[in-house]
């Protein structure tokens, strides 16, 4: 049995390697672990860095991208590394994160007992200062606050939602069930469901790829199973900066394109409503996301 982790890395050497740390913790029972670094392009000095710090281990491969090809390329890279080179699970797991040890002993648990599962997603905390709202929570909550509890999809807005997210987690969330999405920060697949649906669609480039990769598994019967037994503690928001003109514009143009794909009529009218009104008073990235849905720009698109 092999299990391959992809965590891609973009000019955050020491997140990265504080993962590897701790994915380094991870027991290891009856399967052979393989990790795949994925560089997208860093403008800094963390290929070296990462190098430096793995050169003794013969598990960890580093593949470097000459461009920066987004959180969509970037993965897809590794996960058809991984592929190649023969796994029976891919794990895609952020770099701003830091696992539990029975990680992946839960997931194959989890595997065995749900053949039909095609990706397992983990109950995520958020990493211990990186809350929300700091000053809700006593000393004794910090690491388990959640950020996730499985993701849930507002049809009527075309949102992801993560369940449970601010709550301190009291055994509210401790079943396993089946969910609307798996979030990309830490996706446990199975060779079989991507053999079956493909990659990540690179048209995302980031945001909303979860969600579309998690519609196309259940089109083709497999499950997209919650796992409350597996867990990971997030940096919420390290790459990307929540607001800012990158979220602004990959969320607006992947909204148009998952909603379009998935959504009901009537809410697909409200898109395009809603697309409209972008358009004419939207903030200057959302416009951008708007015209280039239109214009068929995907991938980076316009983003510079």
């Amino acid at each position: 049995m092999k299990v391959f982790i992809v965590i891609l890395n973009w000019n955050r050497p020491d997140d990265t390697l504080d993962c590897l740390k701790s994915v380094e913790k991870l027991q290891i029972t009856n399967y052979k672990l393989q990790i795949v670094i994925v560089d997208n392009a860093s403008s800094d000095d963390s290929v070296k860095l990462i190098r430096n710090f793995i050169k003794n281990r013969s598990n960890v491969e580093v593949v470097v991208n000459k461009v920066n090809i987004g959180f969509v390329g970037g993965n897809n890279v590794g996960i058809s590394y991984s592929l190649d080179q023969g796994a029976d699970y891919v794990m895609v797991l952020n770099n701003d994160t830091v696992v539990d040890k029975n990680l992946l002993t839960e997931f194959l648990k989890a595997s065995k007992k749900y053949p039909k599962a095609g990706i397992l997603s983990p109950k995520i905390y958020f990493a211990p200062g990186f809350e929300f709202h700091k000053d809700r929570y006593i000393k004794d909550n910090l690491g388990k606050v959640l950020w996730y509890a499985g993701g849930q999809i507002d049809w009527d807005n075309v949102y992801g939602k993560n369940r449970g997210v601010d709550e301190v987690d009291k055994g509210q969330y401790d079943k396993v069930e089946e969910i609307d999405f798996a979030t990309g920060t830490c996706m446990f697949m199975s060779r079989k469901a991507l053999e079956n649906i493909g990659l990540f669609d690179k048209k995302y480039f980031m945001y909303y790829e979860d969600m579309d990769l998690s519609m196309r598994i259940k089109k083709a019967d497999f499950k997209v199973l919650y796992i409350p037994s597996a867990i990971v503690w997030h940096k919420v928001a390290q790459s990307s900066g929540i607001g800012s003109g990158l979220n602004d514009y990959f969320t607006t143009r992947n909204r148009l394109l998952f909603g379009m794909r998935y959504a009901k009529l009537r809410t697909r009218v409200a898109l395009y409503r809603e697309a409209l009104r972008f358009l004419l008073s939207g903030r200057v990235w959302q416009k951008k996301g708007v015209l280039n849905f239109y214009l068929g720009r995907f991938e980076k698109g316009s983003w510079h």
